[in-house]
């Protein structure tokens, strides 16, 4: 017998390392992987691609890493590169700089939920 290995748990057990109660469901791990793949799943090779990378240190650079819609300052996994015009819907301006914005990652759920369409670049097209 030995403890689970929840911070502060004292209750005993034969196998494993959590006991019943701090145990994760299936369902949970479940649902977290459908959660982990829900963006970009089908675009997955090109946000790989060695173009992406290089088009994604350029914006993060030409904004000097700061967010485009608060202005905070981001780095690392907090640096996200937003599509103004999905790939979904124009897949030619996918390596365009004038389609892409670096955001923090509290804006990026924001503008992309935003339902209004705006006109973000009318001279563009």
């Amino acid at each position: 017998m030995k403890y689970c290995q929840f911070e502060g748990c004292t209750n005993k057990i034969a196998t494993g390392v959590y006991c019943d109660e701090h145990k994760r469901s299936k369902a949970s791990r479940k649902k977290r992987q459908q959660l982990k793949s829900v963006y970009h799943h089908e675009n997955k090779p090109f946000y790989r691609s060695q173009a992406w990378k290089d088009m994604r240190d350029f914006v993060y650079q030409r904004e000097g890493g700061c967010c485009q819609r608060c202005g905070k300052f981001v780095f690392g996994r907090q640096a996200h590169i937003h599509h103004v015009i999905p790939i979904k819907d124009n897949n030619q301006l996918k390596l365009d700089p004038n389609n892409l914005m670096l955001l923090c990652s509290k804006c990026h759920p924001i503008v992309e939920n935003e339902t209004e369409q705006k006109k973000i670049f009318p001279s563009y097209f």
